[in-house]
């Protein structure tokens, strides 16, 4: 395998890594623990997408196969997160939010 051709790869699974992590789906390796930022995960899943378009037509078969498989397990996966957190209860703080006056809004 080329040099370029691993290193690719890498970029692609250090973009799907992130996103997984930020999804949720896989622990921080940095703290142990589950952490979700839909937003980041949204971001590395179009620097994934932005680097397929960019690459179309220059890439070999098995690397082209391999960033479509990553983007669409993470696109599904994005729904899904999506889906949850929009069916979800809002958590109470048992706060109320105050307008700048000081009063309850």
């Amino acid at each position: 395998m080329a040099e370029n051709q691993v290193l690719f790869f890498q970029l692609v699974l250090g973009l799907q890594s992130a996103a997984w992590m930020m999804l949720g789906k896989v622990a921080n390796p940095m703290t142990g623990k589950v952490e979700r930022n839909i937003e980041g995960a949204k971001l590395n899943i179009d620097l994934l997408l932005m680097l397929q378009e960019k690459t179309k037509g220059n890439l070999a078969g098995e690397e082209e196969e391999f960033l479509a498989n990553a983007i669409q397990q993470l696109q599904l996966n994005y729904v899904d997160e999506v889906k949850k957190a929009e069916s979800a209860p809002e958590v109470s703080t048992g706060e109320e939010k105050k307008d700048k006056k000081g009063s309850a809004a």
